[in-house]
């Protein structure tokens, strides 16, 4: 009994040891743009001795480091990075205010009335301070500040009013597809399994209208090889009749 109180003990003391001892940095980083970016940040990060864990928030650019303020300091982790030139930090603040755009498509987006309740609705959202809709290829481009806001929560409000949101982008190489799902199946699991499926950039599903919309590379794969693929993964993907849309 008492070698375990003392090895408790011990176990305490070195918990609180370790704690008092490990500091948090957050740091703009401009240059990281995407997913590759952020991990050739945590391949700087990790050769610095003190430097325990990072995260990434990609939509305002910043990572927030936790390291051993025994071992190193701020100043030290924000040299590596700067001394990458592509890396380089800034402060961040939260009351700064960081500007986003983002292009979404909605296949559910049929008329002017459509387009008038996503306006009304998301420009309710704290930080959204422009609302585009282009009807004519079913996306609506919304500007915002990523300190108030975020895709996701922009997202969500879309499904919330019956919309089924996924990137949009002016490629050529890009297209869309816009699939009726069985009620059961429309869940975030077939979600995960269109996003699996190779071309694929984006997918969404909404239960509420039991759909799914892809953003996929039309170079590397097409609307009938999604459907067949989604079939042998057992999910019963069917292409819609022409909308008639009754808020006309």
């Amino acid at each position: 009994m008492k070698k375990s109180l003392f090895f408790f003990a011990a176990l305490m003391l070195f918990q609180s040891a370790t704690a008092a001892t490990s500091d948090t940095l957050t740091v703009r980083i401009k240059g990281m743009r995407c997913e590759e970016c952020a991990h050739k940040v945590g391949t700087v990060l990790k050769k610095v001795n003190g430097f325990e864990t990072v995260s990434f928030d990609l939509e305002k650019r910043t990572a927030t480091i936790a390291y051993d303020r025994s071992k190193t300091c701020a100043d030290t982790l924000k040299g590596r990075l700067d001394a990458t030139g592509r890396y380089k930090t800034a402060p961040y603040s939260k009351t700064e205010v960081i500007r986003r755009g983002i292009g979404l498509q909605m296949a559910d987006m049929h008329c002017q009335n459509c387009a008038n309740r996503i306006t009304k609705r998301i420009g309710q959202i704290d930080g959204v301070d422009s609302i585009a809709p282009h009807l004519d290829k079913h996306y609506v481009f919304f500007r915002y500040d990523a300190n108030k806001t975020s895709k996701g929560e922009i997202c969500k409000t879309l499904s919330e009013l019956g919309f089924t949101p996924v990137s949009y982008y002016t490629s050529k190489n890009i297209s869309f597809a816009y699939f009726n799902i069985p009620a059961n199946l429309a869940t975030e699991e077939t979600m995960e399994t269109a996003l699996a499926l190779d071309g694929v950039d984006d997918a969404n599903v909404n239960a509420r209208n039991k759909s799914l919309a892809i953003t996929f590379v039309n170079t590397e794969t097409s609307v009938e090889k999604l459907q067949q693929e989604l079939k042998e993964a057992g999910v019963e993907a069917t292409i819609p009749a022409p909308h008639e849309c009754k808020e006309k």
